[in-house]
């Protein structure tokens, strides 16, 4: 099987750290690795299949220098701006975990289990785009039922965990956890949320926009529309909570014609990485700590609404680091090996 040179832009970071495990678990052809970070975290040793690695620094030439054939971006918007074409001019294919190029008309938007198709056009400008993490494991949540029954509008609340931050957000959350046990709480300044998180609950992910949507919502509503290649109704509410990793979404979903439960069960059964996870009676459902640090979207609580036969309710959890980012691009970057073969 032929090897690829992968860079991996980011690489001391979060999603950066996570993308080198899956690859390492999945077994990915690497031929070269190139872990690339700013000027800073150079010369870092990053250990990968019990080599280490050199941390080099991103610069506009490095994806020649180095042959780099896959790019995994996830280092920011602003880095992905700046960067990725000259990965994309350099001969590689950008994946890109930002949010920068994935509503650009000329720009895939991939989640594999639903579009995988839309990665052939990865060659109009070199760059395929990784959705947010919240839309992702939606997504592999609402294709099949879709398939079946025709989606007409969702209404979803998510409910994210700290980690969606990044390493910040984990800190702020465990410094100000020990801050509680130490009765010093009220002494704690939020850096990197709106609000204490701690013991709290906040319904504001990213910037509030004109129409009263913060742009994480409107980025669940666009990044769906454009997977799912439908125009249909969709209004989120996101909001932040005090978990550590892994994140939750209540969806209600309304469709064309009646629903079947068992139908739709059985069809998320099917469905590709999804694991149904719904046994009330045995208080079984899908929870945070059950889908961390695992590579599929549990879904779970599937019941039909009690006023319309054509609605239907459900419960979704997933590892926003692994399925809403590193997982996700790794499956993205396997799918368009398959492809190029």
């Amino acid at each position: 099987m032929r090897k690829y040179n992968v860079a991996i832009v980011g690489a001391t970071g979060a999603v950066g750290e996570e993308l080198f495990r899956v690859l390492e678990e999945v077994d990915f052809p690497i031929n070269n690795l190139v872990p690339l970070a700013s000027s800073k975290s150079a010369g870092i040793d990053i250990e990968f299949k019990g080599k280490n690695y050199k941390v080099l620094e991103l610069t506009e030439t490095v994806f020649e220098e180095q042959d780099v054939e896959i790019a995994f971006f996830s280092a920011g918007g602003d880095i992905s701006a700046h960067f990725a074409h000259f990965a994309a001019e350099a001969g590689a294919v950008v994946i890109d975990n930002t949010s920068h190029f994935r509503m650009d008309a000329d720009v895939p938007l991939v989640v594999p289990e639903c579009n995988p198709e839309a990665i052939s056009e990865w060659k109009n400008r070199g760059i395929i785009a990784n959705p947010n993490c919240s839309t992702i494991q939606m997504v592999q949540v609402l294709k099949p039922l879709d398939d079946i029954f025709n989606i007409t509008r969702v209404d979803v609340a998510t409910y994210q965990a700290v980690s969606g931050a990044g390493k910040g957000g984990m800190e702020e959350l465990v410094n100000q956890m020990q801050d509680f046990f130490a009765f010093k709480l009220d002494q704690c300044e939020p850096k990197t949320f709106a609000h204490q998180i701690a013991l709290n609950v906040i319904p504001h992910i990213d910037v509030f926009l004109e129409n009263d949507y913060t742009k994480e919502e409107m980025k669940m509503v666009n990044e769906t529309q454009k997977i799912l290649g439908k125009n249909m109704e969709i209004s989120a509410t996101c909001v932040r909570v005090p978990v550590m990793r892994s994140h939750s979404e209540a969806i209600t979903i309304h469709f064309e014609k009646d629903v079947n439960v068992e139908r739709a069960v059985e069809a998320l059964k099917n469905a590709e990485n999804v694991v149904v996870l719904d046994n009330p009676a045995k208080k079984e459902y899908p929870m945070p700590i059950i889908s961390t640090d695992t590579n599929e979207t549990y879904v779970g609580r599937i019941r039909k609404d009690i006023n319309r036969d054509n609605v239907l309710h459900l419960w979704c959890v997933a590892d926003q680091i692994r399925v809403g980012a590193a997982t996700n691009a790794v499956r993205i970057a396997l799918k368009w090996i398959n492809q190029e073969a």
